[in-house]
């Protein structure tokens, strides 16, 4: 068969504009970009950042805290997943902060992407202020789900200090551990299609054991329920650079995960927490799913948490570590 080479190249130059013109979206920089950047700066309801953007913040403040905890939230969610936890630590001398990340909760542009590079340079510049509002406080930063992968990819490229780092089921499921043709399918329609959404629901796959905490989200306006293509290959590349990068953070680690996680699957995890050895501790519990800070047993979690802050070398209540131990055996225990 004869082949029109003319008509094929044409084609192919008119599918490759189409693709262009449908690329990702991200988000662009705030009012400041042309303005001239700010010192950012927290007030009382927001994080307002370099670029003048004001980000949604929640923050549980101890009367007299001996720590402070940054904590990073999940895809869609915001910084009330840690009302609760936040809390329960404020009564035991630990203050939390935790802002809605770009396109998220409360803060502009819900819904789109912002692009790894402002993702972990607003959190770089919220510990720097954290650090500078409290002097002499010791900071650790907790992060869930893609919030850990906010803290991996951060912390790795040197952008800030901490005296410690916990990781609830870190988001490490990137292109690296994605299977052919999940990759490509999610390629292709961030790159034709972004506009398009997707939901959970019909991956019949629970978060967690808490029916309260289930229906209560799915009440909250400021959560996001119909997720963009283009925002879902956003946050995979960024798991995916928190997979490349996890054994770079050098921070004391606590890792937290639940054999019952149905969102991030068990390899990547393990990947991650064999590369990281020996400057990682694991908790693994037997009971927990996704969202182990809002689980039924969310507790034992917290518990063991704030004792890791008070001394990230102590052995933590819970029999978390053990099983962890069991599951992840490092050859040279470190911290």
């Amino acid at each position: 068969m004869k082949v029109n080479r003319a008509g094929f190249t044409l084609t192919l130059f008119i599918c490759l504009l189409a693709v262009a013109a449908c690329a990702p979206r991200l988000q662009g920089l705030g009012p400041a970009a042309t303005t001239g950047f700010i010192e950012p700066r927290i007030e009382m309801d927001a994080f307002v950042t370099r670029d003048n953007l004001r980000l949604g913040l929640s923050r549980w403040e101890a009367e007299d805290p001996h720590a402070i905890l940054i904590a990073a939230h999940g895809m869609n969610d915001y910084g009330n997943a840690f009302v609760a936890s936040g809390a329960w630590w404020a009564e035991r001398g630990i203050s939390t902060y935790a802002y809605d990340q770009r396109g998220h909760g409360r803060s502009p542009q819900r819904g789109i992407w912002p692009g790894n590079d402002l993702v972990t340079q607003d959190f770089a510049d919220f510990i720097e202020v954290v650090r500078r509002d409290h002097p002499g406080l010791p900071v650790f930063v907790l992060g869930h789900s893609m919030g850990g992968a906010v803290v991996i990819t951060t912390l790795a490229e040197g952008r800030a200090q901490v005296e410690g780092v916990i990781l609830v089921a870190p988001a490490v499921w990137g292109w690296s551990t994605i299977p052919f043709p999940l990759d490509f399918a999610l390629w292709l329609t961030a790159h034709t299609v972004p506009m398009l959404t997707v939901t959970g629901e019909s991956l019949n796959r629970w978060p967690t054991d808490n029916i309260d905490v289930l229906r209560a989200m799915a009440s909250d306006t400021n959560m996001i329920f119909e997720t963009r293509f283009d925002a879902l290959y956003g946050v995979v590349s960024l798991m995916d650079q928190a997979y490349i990068d996890a054994d770079k953070v050098s921070p004391p680690v606590l890792l937290l995960y639940g054999e019952q996680d149905q969102i991030i699957p068990p390899k990547p995890v393990s990947d991650v927490i064999e590369r990281m050895c020996p400057d990682r501790r694991v908790a693994i519990y037997a009971d927990g799913y996704h969202l182990l800070l809002r689980d039924l047993e969310a507790e034992i979690v917290r518990n063991d948490i704030a004792v890791f802050i008070d001394d990230p070398a102590a052995p933590l209540p819970s029999a978390a570590e053990g099983r962890g131990r069991e599951l992840h055996p490092c050859p040279n225990p470190g911290r």
